[in-house]
């Protein structure tokens, strides 16, 4: 053999295993046939997206409810309809919107922050539980036509759920308190107890949610926003760990029930959505009763005051004022906005992606 082919056959022996190593090696983004800098921009945002939106939609439709509920849980009527009556009579069309531009902005945030953990914490959880029992991520089984909730999966859920709950509270609770203030802040003053301050209940009257921050943060400190913090905390932990947990558990039950080979097909996700929030405040309802009122008698006091944290008492029939109301919004608003957010995900998931530059140039 010459010298001349023995470099030739090195050279082609090293260029084969050049080869044989790249080909072993992942590809890169830029390697990919899809990079995903060649997504549609709304893709890498689509739960951002949906869930804002959807969120708006929502709370627009269920704020009455709610702002009755509020005044129920705090004050005694004789029913839902003595409340929306004395509410119209008193307040007009615009009573039952009071406050409403705190939880507009509030919820929306919250929810779409509440979505984003909770997508990224199932995916962590699924991934563990999979890991710890050596079968299938609990992740893959929801996706499987027949399948039904099993302790992996109901366990994967909560979690996510509850992780999202404590992601929020601290977001969520100053706004609450200050749209509840605003729902309520007419009967505080006519209905005011031998403890209140006559003042603090004054300057809240009539105020929009702003206004009533600023205020409360007058009489009672920056940390007044965060009365009642320790009940909301539970609430939320509790409530929306339980809350995604039906929503999925019941979208994975009606899907395998109506045959569906898609949980997130209109039908399942409009029943999930209706019976996540019934399940939920049912669970959590004498917790945010007593929030409710514990807030009420801080922000009747100022700067200084004790005020005695109620006790949460099950089954007792006055912390569940108000729930008829509570359910029948929640049943609405979150059928509304899980319908929307699964929509509006879909037709994001269904844009055409960039055609890449690279495939432009010859």
């Amino acid at each position: 053999m010459s010298e001349l082919q023995g470099r030739r056959i090195d050279k082609e022996a090293s260029s084969t295993a050049l080869a044989l190593d790249s080909r072993n090696k992942p590809k890169s983004k830029t390697m990919s046939s899809k990079p995903e800098d060649n997504r549609h921009w709304a893709k890498p945002y689509r739960t951002v997206i949906a869930s804002s939106s959807s969120s708006i939609v929502a709370t627009l439709a269920g704020y009455p409810f709610d702002s009755v509920k509020t005044r129920m849980q705090a004050y005694r009527f004789n029913g839902p309809a003595d409340c929306f009556q004395q509410t119209f009579r008193s307040e007009g069309v615009k009573g039952f919107y009071r406050g409403s531009l705190a939880p507009l902005f509030s919820l929306t945030l919250v929810r779409t922050i509440s979505f984003s953990v909770y997508q990224k914490a199932k995916y962590k959880f699924s991934a563990a539980i999979g890991q710890a029992t050596g079968g299938d991520e609990p992740l893959v089984v929801v996706n499987q036509v027949g399948s039904y909730p099993s302790l992996a999966t109901l366990a994967c859920f909560g979690a996510a759920g509850a992780t999202a709950g404590v992601a929020t509270s601290a977001i969520a609770c100053p706004f609450e308190l200050t749209k509840n203030s605003a729902q309520i802040s007419m009967l505080m003053v006519k209905k005011n107890h031998s403890v209140a301050n006559e003042v603090v209940l004054k300057s809240y009257e009539q105020k929009g949610t702003f206004k009533i921050a600023r205020n409360i943060i007058k009489h009672r400190g920056i940390m007044g926003l965060y009365s009642g913090y320790q009940l909301h905390l539970l609430r939320d932990t509790i409530g929306t760990g339980i809350y995604f947990m039906t929503y999925e558990s019941i979208k994975q039950l009606t899907a395998t029930f109506h045959g569906s080979s898609s949980p997130t097909s209109p039908g399942p996700v409009a029943v999930a959505g209706g019976l996540c929030g019934l399940v939920s405040w049912a669970t959590t309802y004498p917790i945010d009763t007593a929030k409710s009122r514990y807030q009420r008698d801080c922000l009747s006091v100022g700067k200084g005051k004790r005020v005695e944290v109620p006790k949460i008492e099950w089954f007792r029939k006055k912390m569940y004022r108000g729930l008829g109301v509570s359910m029948a919004r929640s049943c609405i608003t979150n059928a509304i906005f899980f319908s929307a957010f699964e929509f509006v995900k879909k037709r994001i998931n269904a844009l055409e992606d960039l055609t890449p530059l690279a495939g432009l140039i010859d």
